[in-house]
Parts: C-alpha cells; sequence; structure tokens
C-alpha cells in the first residue's frame, strides 16, 4: 500500500481527525474507509440509471428530464427548508 500526501488545511485536518478519534480511527484509517463508502460520479449514474430501469420495470414510471429536474429542484427546496430550522 502507497501512501499519499495530501494539502488541505488545518482546520479541515483537524476536524477530520477529532471525527476520526470520536470513531476510535487514526485519520488515515478514517480517510480510507471515507473514500470505499463515497462513489464516484460514473457509480452515482450507474446506480442512478439502475434504479430508474427498476422503477419503470416495477410500476412503469419513467420520468422525462424535465421531470426528473423538478423533481430535483423540489428536493433541494425542501432540504433548503429543513436546513434552515
Amino acid at each position: 500500500m502507497s501512501d499519499a500526501n495530501v494539502r488541505i488545511p488545518e482546520e479541515a485536518k483537524d476536524r477530520l481527525a477529532a471525527i476520526a478519534a470520536a470513531e476510535g480511527l487514526s485519520l488515515r484509517a478514517y480517510l480510507a474507509r471515507l473514500a470505499e463508502t463515497l462513489l464516484t460520479p460514473a457509480e452515482r449514474a450507474e446506480r442512478a440509471e439502475k434504479a430508474r430501469a427498476a422503477l419503470k420495470e416495477w410500476n412503469g414510471y419513467a420520468p422525462t428530464s424535465a421531470e426528473e429536474r423538478d423533481l430535483d429542484s423540489e428536493l433541494d427546496r425542501r432540504l433548503a427548508q429543513v436546513a434552515d430550522r
């Protein structure tokens, strides 16, 4: 396994180290675990396409691109509302 140096602001490093320590992990182990759980844009797109195909097969639901944008906007609006509370 090779190591890599990553330059980030000191505050970000300290925050990540504190989160890692709270979970009983070193910063290195925490970042490795985090990297394993995050999806790349291509992986997210693949999962989204599989979900669309499953919905269409299950109940015939196949939103248009415009409907998807509208639904994304509505979700963003609702999440912003919750975040403002």
